[in-house]
């Protein structure tokens, strides 16, 4: 049962994650803007992460360490950045299936790492994670489309980093307690951002104005929370699975949106809901399964 245990801890992390992006869209109509908004939300949770240090569990850390953890936060400000620039190019529902192809490129990823086939149940899993994506998007009712090849690149960019920091997240400095783990993760993650935005931002000012409301929600909900719960539930399961489970994170933005934002969910939006859990619960089946053989029930 340690599985779904872990499992769980994932599935609020990217639900977290995926909550993030009604917060993003209520700063974004304050006037702040995307640079302001992510710049601000890696620094507030570097800093309430840094509070923590007197009362956790702590190790010596080596640069090696340090520096590979530090690498796993870059491929998660990749993703934001990769996705803002998808977004500015082609429609928010071809970008959304573009980044949730991180869910086979993930499988993809542990496959070639392990040297070895995923299972019956992964494959399965990722069928119905694609299809439920494409009903959750509302890329089947569009219509229209326009279609910009660098957007269209940027998106896919965007779902390799996404994948690629659920794999890391598991597998760099597993040793190391969770949240020194994602203080070093945070700190790559902010640096990229001002080596990205700084630029901008010293050019155009920072609008400080009410920044600080839409910073520390953002900090909880795209920093903290979702680092924390990756740093602490991807080092016990395997890569394809985290991979998996974390892409809840597209039901729980389409909840936010209707709840934070008053969006209204469609019919073809509820089938791709209920296709990605089925998707997500498939292997956990095999879990529940051997642990009930265990218990001799």
């Amino acid at each position: 049962m340690n599985n779904i245990k872990y499992s769980i801890f994932i599935f609020i992390g990217a639900c977290s994650y995926g909550i993030l992006a009604s917060i993003v869209k209520t700063g974004l109509t304050a006037g702040h803007t995307v640079y302001e908004l992510t710049g601000s939300q890696y620094l507030f949770g570097l800093v309430l992460l840094l509070l923590t240090i007197p009362f956790i569990k702590k190790v010596k850390v080596t640069f090696k360490q340090a520096g590979s953890l530090m690498l796993t936060g870059t491929a998660l400000s990749l993703t934001g950045i990769f996705y803002g620039l998808s977004l500015e190019r082609v429609s928010a529902s071809l970008a959304i299936v573009l980044l949730f192809q991180f869910t086979w490129i993930g499988i993809l990823i542990e496959a070639i790492y392990e040297r070895k086939l995923p299972s019956r149940n992964k494959i399965i899993s990722v069928i119905f994670l694609i299809i439920g994506t494409i009903f959750a998007s509302n890329l089947i009712t569009s219509t229209g489309q326009t279609l910009q090849i660098d957007g269209f690149i940027y998106g896919l960019l965007s779902a390799v980093t996404y994948a690629v920091f659920i794999f890391a997240s598991g597998k760099v400095a597993a040793g190391v307690p969770s949240i020194q783990r994602s203080i070093f993760i945070t700190l790559g993650g902010l640096l990229v951002l001002l080596f990205v935005a700084g630029p901008v931002l010293l050019k155009n000012g920072i609008h400080l104005d009410g920044l600080w409301k839409y910073s520390l929600s953002m900090a909880f909900f795209g920093a903290i929370f979702p680092i924390v719960l990756f740093a602490i539930g991807t080092p016990k399961i395997d890569a394809g699975l985290a991979t998996i489970v974390g892409s809840v994170e597209l039901p729980a933005a389409i909840v936010a949106a209707m709840l934070i934002l008053g969006e209204k969910i469609s019919s073809a939006q509820m089938i791709g809901i209920t296709l990605i859990l089925i998707g997500i619960s498939i292997p956990q089946l095999r879990f529940i399964k051997i642990s009930r053989n265990r218990l001799g029930t």
